[in-house]
């Protein structure tokens, strides 16, 4: 955050659903280990009166946004030790994103969850950039599992881009965002969940995860 001192830890993971006591039990387990300022969650698969099976001790403030049935649902988990203030919140009505604005220790920031659906990926996730684009500042990060590949060293195949993710590409380069994965692993063939999983699958189990990225915005004004 731009004009602090202070460091936050952010930690995005697609849980393939949390209806499972085991599951749960070894979400907890790992972020208690990982220990992150603020956890993003894809794919819950509660619903509203299940919220309480999002509880974790030391993470008690708990945005979530979900739908009618036990599909999609995207949840943000904030550490206690940190001093959040909400501003706003947008939830999306089927749970495939919500956008979380407040201070942590009075600096700005907005954070932006999305969990695409397997169909359409590319235009959903560029409606919701556009959707949001008066909120996205140099304080926000967007992270969550887009299920598409942003490009060729996305895929598993040769095949070119389409239309809509040439489309959301332009859409990002617009808004000045930054892919944190590719600054770091510029060349790599894996997507951006591949490391993780292999690091975290003995705490968390399998997981049904493709295409997760963070992104941060470079905006100035």
């Amino acid at each position: 955050m731009a004009g602090s001192t202070n460091h936050i830890s952010i930690v995005t993971l697609n849980v393939n659903g949390l209806n499972s006591p085991i599951k749960r039990h070894r979400l907890v387990t790992w972020i208690k280990k990982t220990n992150p300022t603020i956890c993003c969650l894809q794919e819950t698969h509660l619903i509203g009166k299940d919220i309480h099976r999002l509880k974790v001790k030391g993470w008690e403030k708990i945005y979530h946004a979900h739908g009618p049935r036990k599909q999609a649902g995207v949840a943000i988990l904030i550490s206690n030790k940190i001093d959040f203030k909400t501003k706003l919140i947008k939830r999306d009505k089927e749970g495939h994103y919500i956008l979380l604005k407040g201070t942590i220790h009075q600096q700005d920031i907005t954070i932006i969850n999305i969990y695409a659906p397997n169909n359409g990926a590319a235009t959903f996730i560029k409606q919701i950039l556009l959707k949001f684009k008066n909120q996205i500042d140099h304080n926000t990060i967007i992270m969550g599992d887009f299920n598409t590949p942003l490009s060729q060293l996305d895929r598993s195949s040769k095949q070119k881009l389409n239309k809509e993710t040439i489309e959301l590409n332009i859409t990002i380069n617009n808004l000045d965002l930054t892919d944190i994965y590719r600054i770091y692993q510029p060349s790599s063939m894996d997507n951006g969940f591949l490391y993780c999983q292999k690091k975290c699958s003995k705490y968390h189990g399998p997981l049904h995860i493709r295409h997760l990225r963070l992104w941060i915005s470079l905006k100035t004004y």
